[in-house]
Protein backbone atom coordinates (compact mmCIF):
# COMPACT_ATOMS: atom_id res chain seq x y z
CA UNK A 1 0.00 0.00 0.00
CA UNK A 2 1.10 3.24 -0.78
CA UNK A 3 1.41 5.74 2.04
CA UNK A 4 0.71 9.55 1.62
CA UNK A 5 3.88 10.45 2.59
CA UNK A 6 5.77 7.99 0.02
CA UNK A 7 2.80 9.29 -2.31
CA UNK A 8 4.13 13.08 -2.06
CA UNK A 9 7.98 12.14 -2.51
CA UNK A 10 9.61 13.42 -5.29
CA UNK A 11 11.25 10.75 -7.86
CA UNK A 12 14.76 11.90 -7.56
CA UNK A 13 17.07 10.53 -10.22
CA UNK A 14 20.45 9.74 -8.29
CA UNK A 15 22.76 9.91 -11.46
CA UNK A 16 21.64 13.33 -11.97
CA UNK A 17 22.15 14.40 -8.22
CA UNK A 18 25.86 12.95 -8.39
CA UNK A 19 26.43 15.15 -11.56
CA UNK A 20 25.36 18.19 -9.73
CA UNK A 21 27.37 17.67 -7.30
CA UNK A 22 30.42 17.35 -9.60
CA UNK A 23 29.12 20.38 -11.47
CA UNK A 24 29.06 22.69 -7.77
CA UNK A 25 32.54 20.66 -6.45
CA UNK A 26 34.06 21.86 -10.13
CA UNK A 27 32.73 25.55 -10.03
CA UNK A 28 34.11 26.10 -6.41
CA UNK A 29 37.64 25.56 -8.00
CA UNK A 30 38.67 28.81 -10.26
CA UNK A 31 41.56 27.09 -11.45
CA UNK A 32 40.08 23.28 -12.00
CA UNK A 33 40.48 19.85 -9.74
CA UNK A 34 41.69 16.43 -10.37
CA UNK A 35 38.72 13.92 -10.67
CA UNK A 36 40.62 12.64 -7.41
CA UNK A 37 39.44 15.71 -5.40
CA UNK A 38 36.19 16.17 -6.82
CA UNK A 39 35.38 12.47 -5.93
CA UNK A 40 35.99 13.11 -2.41
CA UNK A 41 34.27 16.54 -2.42
CA UNK A 42 31.77 15.24 -3.76
CA UNK A 43 31.17 11.99 -1.73
CA UNK A 44 31.44 9.48 -4.48
CA UNK A 45 33.52 6.50 -5.40
CA UNK A 46 36.43 7.03 -7.73
CA UNK A 47 34.93 4.94 -10.89
CA UNK A 48 32.04 6.93 -10.14
CA UNK A 49 33.24 10.36 -10.51
CA UNK A 50 35.50 9.14 -13.46
CA UNK A 51 32.29 7.96 -15.35
CA UNK A 52 30.01 11.32 -14.52
CA UNK A 53 32.92 13.48 -15.49
CA UNK A 54 33.63 11.89 -18.69
CA UNK A 55 29.95 12.28 -19.73
CA UNK A 56 29.90 15.80 -18.48
CA UNK A 57 33.37 16.60 -20.35
CA UNK A 58 31.64 15.23 -23.46
CA UNK A 59 27.96 16.90 -23.21
CA UNK A 60 30.47 20.32 -22.98
CA UNK A 61 29.66 21.11 -19.11
CA UNK A 62 33.20 20.60 -18.43
CA UNK A 63 36.37 20.77 -19.79
CA UNK A 64 39.75 19.19 -18.88
CA UNK A 65 42.81 21.03 -19.23
CA UNK A 66 46.41 19.46 -17.86
CA UNK A 67 44.67 17.23 -15.59
CA UNK A 68 41.90 19.11 -13.97
CA UNK A 69 38.79 19.61 -14.69
CA UNK A 70 36.91 23.22 -15.37
CA UNK A 71 33.70 24.53 -16.11
CA UNK A 72 32.56 24.29 -20.01
CA UNK A 73 31.07 26.79 -22.07
CA UNK A 74 27.33 24.91 -21.79
CA UNK A 75 28.01 25.65 -18.48
CA UNK A 76 29.36 28.79 -18.77
CA UNK A 77 25.88 29.70 -20.91
CA UNK A 78 23.69 28.67 -18.25
CA UNK A 79 25.78 31.17 -15.99
CA UNK A 80 25.02 33.52 -18.17
CA UNK A 81 21.59 33.35 -19.10
CA UNK A 82 20.73 33.08 -15.60
CA UNK A 83 22.40 36.62 -14.71
CA UNK A 84 20.51 37.75 -18.11
CA UNK A 85 17.49 37.22 -16.64
CA UNK A 86 18.59 38.07 -13.05
CA UNK A 87 19.47 41.85 -14.83
CA UNK A 88 15.52 41.31 -17.01
CA UNK A 89 14.28 41.20 -13.81
CA UNK A 90 16.17 44.12 -12.29
CA UNK A 91 15.11 46.18 -15.13
CA UNK A 92 11.36 45.37 -14.88
CA UNK A 93 11.12 46.07 -11.84
CA UNK A 94 12.60 49.56 -12.50
CA UNK A 95 10.21 50.27 -15.24
CA UNK A 96 7.47 49.15 -13.08
CA UNK A 97 8.40 51.68 -10.62
CA UNK A 98 8.65 54.49 -13.59
CA UNK A 99 5.25 53.48 -14.89
CA UNK A 100 3.74 54.07 -11.55
CA UNK A 101 5.16 57.57 -11.15
CA UNK A 102 4.28 58.72 -14.57
CA UNK A 103 1.12 56.51 -14.96
CA UNK A 104 1.95 55.61 -18.81
CA UNK A 105 3.18 52.15 -20.10
CA UNK A 106 6.88 52.44 -20.53
CA UNK A 107 8.77 51.06 -22.91
CA UNK A 108 13.29 50.09 -23.51
CA UNK A 109 14.26 49.39 -26.62
CA UNK A 110 17.80 48.67 -27.81
CA UNK A 111 19.43 48.49 -31.75
CA UNK A 112 21.94 45.60 -31.27
CA UNK A 113 23.76 44.04 -34.36
CA UNK A 114 21.74 45.72 -37.06
CA UNK A 115 17.97 45.01 -35.55
CA UNK A 116 15.93 47.00 -33.39
CA UNK A 117 14.64 44.73 -29.91
CA UNK A 118 11.95 45.84 -27.63
CA UNK A 119 13.69 44.43 -23.97
CA UNK A 120 11.18 45.45 -21.75
CA UNK A 121 8.10 46.66 -21.62
CA UNK A 122 6.06 48.21 -18.26
CA UNK A 123 2.42 48.07 -18.10
CA UNK A 124 -1.00 47.33 -16.48
CA UNK A 125 -5.01 47.37 -16.66
CA UNK A 126 -4.30 50.85 -15.64
CA UNK A 127 -1.54 51.86 -18.28
CA UNK A 128 -2.20 49.26 -21.38
CA UNK A 129 0.58 49.28 -23.56
CA UNK A 130 0.20 50.37 -27.93
CA UNK A 131 -1.88 47.18 -29.19
CA UNK A 132 1.24 46.07 -31.67
CA UNK A 133 -0.83 45.11 -34.87
CA UNK A 134 2.56 45.97 -37.09
CA UNK A 135 6.27 44.36 -36.69
CA UNK A 136 8.17 46.60 -34.22
CA UNK A 137 11.43 45.83 -36.39
CA UNK A 138 10.00 46.73 -39.90
CA UNK A 139 7.84 49.87 -38.50
CA UNK A 140 10.44 51.96 -36.63
CA UNK A 141 9.68 55.08 -39.61
CA UNK A 142 6.30 54.83 -37.61
CA UNK A 143 7.04 55.00 -33.85
CA UNK A 144 9.21 57.26 -31.24
CA UNK A 145 10.85 54.53 -30.08
CA UNK A 146 12.12 53.63 -33.44
CA UNK A 147 12.86 56.91 -34.83
CA UNK A 148 14.73 57.51 -31.34
CA UNK A 149 16.86 55.18 -31.91
CA UNK A 150 17.28 55.48 -35.98
CA UNK A 151 18.54 59.20 -34.71
CA UNK A 152 21.18 57.42 -33.24
CA UNK A 153 23.01 55.54 -35.61
CA UNK A 154 25.35 56.46 -38.10
CA UNK A 155 24.18 57.45 -41.69
CA UNK A 156 25.52 53.75 -43.16
CA UNK A 157 23.73 51.94 -40.07
CA UNK A 158 20.73 54.61 -40.81
CA UNK A 159 20.91 53.75 -44.21
CA UNK A 160 21.06 49.93 -44.11
CA UNK A 161 18.16 49.63 -41.50
CA UNK A 162 15.73 51.53 -44.37
CA UNK A 163 16.92 49.38 -46.68
CA UNK A 164 15.99 46.68 -45.37
CA UNK A 165 12.93 47.89 -44.16
CA UNK A 166 11.77 50.58 -46.47
CA UNK A 167 9.53 53.34 -44.77
CA UNK A 168 5.84 52.52 -45.60
CA UNK A 169 3.07 54.58 -44.15
CA UNK A 170 0.96 53.00 -41.35
CA UNK A 171 -1.51 55.76 -40.86
CA UNK A 172 -2.78 59.44 -42.47
CA UNK A 173 -0.40 60.81 -39.80
CA UNK A 174 3.18 58.30 -40.49
CA UNK A 175 5.89 59.61 -42.31
CA UNK A 176 5.54 59.59 -45.90
CA UNK A 177 8.76 58.73 -47.54
CA UNK A 178 12.48 57.69 -46.79
CA UNK A 179 13.82 61.66 -47.48
CA UNK A 180 11.61 63.43 -45.42
CA UNK A 181 12.24 61.02 -42.21
CA UNK A 182 15.87 61.21 -42.89
CA UNK A 183 15.48 64.91 -42.76
CA UNK A 184 13.26 64.57 -39.68
CA UNK A 185 15.91 62.68 -38.03
CA UNK A 186 18.91 64.86 -39.32
CA UNK A 187 17.05 67.85 -37.23
CA UNK A 188 16.69 66.22 -33.68
CA UNK A 189 18.64 67.60 -30.82
CA UNK A 190 21.41 65.16 -29.07
CA UNK A 191 18.74 64.41 -25.91
CA UNK A 192 15.37 66.25 -27.36
CA UNK A 193 12.41 63.50 -26.79
CA UNK A 194 11.34 62.37 -30.17
CA UNK A 195 7.45 62.32 -30.05
CA UNK A 196 4.97 60.61 -32.85
CA UNK A 197 1.55 61.27 -33.10
CA UNK A 198 -1.07 58.85 -34.31
CA UNK A 199 2.21 57.46 -36.74
CA UNK A 200 2.16 53.63 -35.24
CA UNK A 201 -1.51 53.61 -34.32
CA UNK A 202 -4.61 55.68 -34.84
CA UNK A 203 -5.88 57.19 -31.38
CA UNK A 204 -2.08 57.28 -29.78
CA UNK A 205 1.16 59.40 -28.89
CA UNK A 206 3.85 58.56 -28.00
CA UNK A 207 7.64 60.09 -27.04
CA UNK A 208 11.05 58.19 -26.72
CA UNK A 209 14.38 59.86 -24.85
CA UNK A 210 17.26 58.73 -26.25
CA UNK A 211 20.14 57.13 -23.51
CA UNK A 212 23.86 57.11 -24.92
CA UNK A 213 26.18 54.48 -23.39
CA UNK A 214 29.56 54.60 -25.48
CA UNK A 215 28.71 53.83 -28.61
CA UNK A 216 25.49 51.66 -28.20
CA UNK A 217 21.70 53.27 -29.45
CA UNK A 218 18.88 53.08 -26.53
CA UNK A 219 15.72 54.36 -25.72
CA UNK A 220 12.90 54.53 -23.04
CA UNK A 221 10.14 55.26 -24.68
CA UNK A 222 5.95 55.97 -23.03
CA UNK A 223 2.16 56.14 -24.93
CA UNK A 224 -0.76 57.86 -24.13
CA UNK A 225 -4.25 58.10 -25.36
CA UNK A 226 -4.60 60.60 -27.97
CA UNK A 227 -7.12 61.75 -25.53
CA UNK A 228 -4.57 62.39 -22.74
CA UNK A 229 -2.02 64.06 -25.27
CA UNK A 230 -1.53 67.01 -22.89
CA UNK A 231 -0.04 64.92 -20.27
CA UNK A 232 2.81 63.85 -23.32
CA UNK A 233 5.37 66.35 -22.99
CA UNK A 234 5.43 66.65 -19.42
CA UNK A 235 5.27 62.82 -18.66
CA UNK A 236 8.75 62.86 -21.45
CA UNK A 237 10.53 65.40 -19.75
CA UNK A 238 10.26 63.90 -16.55
CA UNK A 239 11.21 60.74 -17.95
CA UNK A 240 14.23 62.21 -19.24
CA UNK A 241 15.55 63.60 -15.68
CA UNK A 242 15.35 59.88 -14.56
CA UNK A 243 17.96 59.01 -17.38
CA UNK A 244 20.60 60.30 -15.49
CA UNK A 245 19.88 58.59 -12.48
CA UNK A 246 19.45 55.00 -13.79
CA UNK A 247 22.54 55.03 -15.55
CA UNK A 248 24.85 56.40 -12.40
CA UNK A 249 23.02 53.40 -10.86
CA UNK A 250 23.98 51.18 -14.07
CA UNK A 251 20.55 49.25 -14.15
CA UNK A 252 19.82 50.36 -18.27
CA UNK A 253 23.90 50.41 -18.71
CA UNK A 254 24.19 46.60 -18.17
CA UNK A 255 20.69 45.98 -20.03
CA UNK A 256 22.20 47.34 -23.11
Amino acid sequence: MVTATSAAAPTLIGSVRRALRLLESVGAHAHGATAKQLAREAGLALPTAYHLLRTLTYEGYLRRERGVFVLGDAAQRLVCAGAARSRRATLAEVLGRLRDALGVPVYFAVYHEGEMDLLCVADSPACPAVDARADFRATAHAHAIGQCLLSQLDEASRRDHLDRYPVRPLTPYSVRDRSTLLERLDSLGRMEPVVARQEYRLGTVCAAVPITVGSAAAALAISIPLRQQERLLPAAERLRREIGSLLTSQILSISI
